[in-house]
């Protein structure tokens, strides 16, 4: 049997303390996703390192992570992800983004995101599931789905609009949409279901102390 293959494209540089821990996000993905015989290949794409386009077949599916840049900007690795998931939905390949990789998924697809009308999200949020979901491969690999979760979020962002084509799968009190699919192949989740409560708490002290938010009350 042939080893599956995937790859990450890191939108984020590694904190001092996911180095200092964990060794880099990349592990922290392949730790949460990966399987053993498995292969995972890193691209900081944030650094402008993509594969290459005639390179996208070898691939059996793709991870975008999370990332403090804003999904609608209009960045040069910004625009040119966006082209390369694109190319990636055109072949239907099997593409996985979270919190800022389920945002510019969703603009490069067709939707609309922008910042939270209601602001930031940060904690442990509670998230729903619709009932009556279209089969979805990614989904089935799951077993039973219940009918909420509960899911590490930290953004300001959110996704205004899904594209056409798209099934809204996830929702919460605070955001509108917090799952989507379109087709078997395209999943996006705002939460971070990679994240382990110490790099959450570290990264809320780092937006602390840089004051990208404060404490009220």
């Amino acid at each position: 049997m042939d080893e599956k293959r995937y790859a990450l494209f890191l939108a984020a540089k590694d904190s001092d303390y996911v180095l200092k821990v964990y060794g880099g996000y990349f592990n922290v993905f392949v730790a949460a996703f990966g399987e053993e015989g498995e292969r995972w290949d890193l691209f900081r794409v944030v650094e402008g390192d993509f594969p290459d386009f005639n390179e996208l077949h070898k691939y059996d599916g793709f991870v975008i992570s999370g990332s403090p840049y804003d999904a609608y900007g209009n960045d040069n690795w910004i625009l040119k992800l966006c082209f390369m998931l694109q190319t990636l939905d055109a072949m239907q390949k099997k593409v996985l983004g979270i919190c800022f990789g389920h945002q510019v998924l969703c603009r490069a697809l067709g939707g609309k995101v922008g910042k939270a009308y209601t602001g930031w999200d940060i904690g442990l949020r509670r998230v729903r599931i619709v009932n009556d979901l279209a089969p979805c491969s990614f989904l089935e690999d799951l077993g039973e789905i219940p009918g909420s979760l509960s899911i590490m979020e930290c953004h300001r962002d959110e996704v205004w609009k899904v594209p056409i084509g798209a099934e809204v799968i996830g929702f919460s009190d605070k955001t509108g949409v917090e799952m989507f699919t379109i087709g078997d192949h395209i999943l996006g989740i705002q939460g971070h279901p990679e994240y382990t409560k110490d790099i959450l708490y570290n990264l809320i002290d780092r937006l602390l102390n840089n004051n990208s938010i404060e404490v009220t009350g």
